[in-house]
């Protein structure tokens, strides 16, 4: 790096006739048109349904190890054989699914609905259980005249309240209940 001291004046250059015109300059504008304007919005433009490109699924080859498979509705060859983890879906089929999770309901009249019910009978005796311990936390606490013992129920009453408020929702006695098959 060079100190200021040591830089040459002879880069700054004079200033152009242009530049020394005294005035200012005139800046044209484009002529504005009489046109009126168009108000802009969306138009919604149908289009002819798509010949699907194919589809790719995820299977394991002989070895068990995983692998990409493609259905490439141009060239229908063999397909290769489906593992017991890949969709059971044939794909030559021609059903498009009936909702957003691609649930198609039954297949046959011979098919039935299976029907379950859940239980969260285990998830709300684990919070009552939380519930009569951070009862008796406080009732210990309020009798507490260590303040060392005080603080380790404060901390004890804390997690206990922390995993309630976890616990005690229905997120999670959902993801927590049993269900058992009814028909």
């Amino acid at each position: 790096m060079l100190p200021i001291s040591g830089v040459s004046t002879g880069a700054v250059q004079p200033l152009t006739a242009a530049e020394k015109a005294a005035g200012p300059l005139k800046i044209q504008r484009p002529k504005e048109e009489s046109r009126p304007l168009k108000s802009v919005t969306d138009e919604y433009v149908p289009e002819e349904k798509q010949e699907p490109a194919g589809r790719y699924w995820l299977g394991k080859d002989k070895d068990g190890q995983p692998k990409i498979y493609f259905d490439n509705p141009e060239q229908p060859a063999d397909p290769p054989q489906r593992s017991a983890d890949t969709p059971a879906k044939s794909p030559d089929s021609s059903q498009q699914p009936d909702g957003p999770s691609g649930f198609k309901g039954p297949k046959n009249k011979e098919d039935k609905e299976e029907r379950c019910a859940g239980n969260t009978d285990k998830v709300d005796r684990e919070i009552e259980r939380l519930k009569k311990k951070r009862q008796e936390l406080e009732q210990q606490l309020r009798a507490e005249t260590d303040e060392a013992k005080a603080q380790n129920l404060e901390q004890e009453l804390a997690q206990v309240e922390r995993e309630l408020r976890e616990k005690d929702n229905d997120a999670y006695r959902k993801q927590h209940s049993t269900f058992t098959r009814l028909s």
